[in-house]
């Protein structure tokens, strides 16, 4: 999840709006409003399901946000454990027990987690004030990936024209299907944008392992290979055995 690009609101909730959609922050999965969504013999809003979506697949925005791995999740161990008990609702003295310290311990780092909301608030509005933060979509810009070359108005995507992009050429009833390719290269760029989100940042994959992988999205994966590479948003070693993914 790109923190600049998502909204404050939206990290606090787990999706993203576009103009007709509910947008999972961790997975891109779209659900339309004016749709009508089955699950265990109910039928659901678009607004329901993304919600049902990232508790039943993510764990809840919650679990997603206290264990994620970025270097902006500066929580200490000790942290992430007492914000999971003020979870619970629990009583100070109940979390105390618990955790085997003094009420007033409790009460101690409540106080320092309010204070450093605190902190984070003014950080924000004068961030955004600075650099004028937009909230409007079809005026966001999706990152380009560090080795791209011959960077020019391909790249210039919003996303709104990437959430209409995915949208109209990938099916996410049975994982991630890429329909068909696009032929204007933009629109080329906002798909393997979509493909680059499941390839792992942490990973150098054989030839066989990342033609695997994208073989579950497209019939043809020699091709989104070669096309994963020539706009750089991964990389490879000279004889083409090994794979990883580029940073934006």
């Amino acid at each position: 999840m790109d923190l600049i690009k998502r909204s404050f609101e939206e990290v606090k909730h787990g999706f993203h709006k576009s103009e007709n959609s509910y947008i999972c922050n961790y997975c891109e999965q779209v659900f339309e409003e004016g749709q009508v969504y089955p699950l265990s013999d109910k039928f659901y809003t678009a607004e329901q399901m993304i919600l049902n979506h990232i508790e039943s697949v993510h764990g809840g925005n919650f679990q997603m946000l206290v264990d994620d791995p970025s270097k902006y999740n500066t929580l200490t161990k000790k942290q992430k454990e007492l914000l999971r008990a003020f979870t619970s609702k629990k009583k100070d003295a109940e979390i105390a027990s618990e955790l085997g310290v003094s009420a007033s311990t409790i009460r101690h780092q409540k106080f320092t987690f309010r204070e450093k909301a605190k902190q984070a608030k003014l950080y924000l509005a004068l961030y955004e004030n600075v650099f004028r933060v937009t909230e409007d979509p079809a005026e966001r810009f999706l990152p380009i990936p560090t080795r791209a070359a011959n960077v020019d108005d391909r790249f210039a995507i919003t996303e709104k024209e990437y959430t209409d992009t995915i949208q109209a050429y990938f099916d996410f009833t049975d994982g991630l299907v890429l329909k068909r390719l696009p032929r204007k290269q933009k629109r080329i760029i906002a798909v393997l944008n979509r493909i680059k989100a499941e390839i792992d940042g942490e990973k150098t994959y054989t030839e066989k392992e990342i033609t695997a992988l994208l073989q579950t999205i497209y019939y043809d994966p020699v091709t989104l290979r070669r096309y994963l590479y020539d706009y750089g948003y991964i990389s490879r070693t000279k004889d083409g055995t090994k794979y990883w993914l580029e940073k934006s």
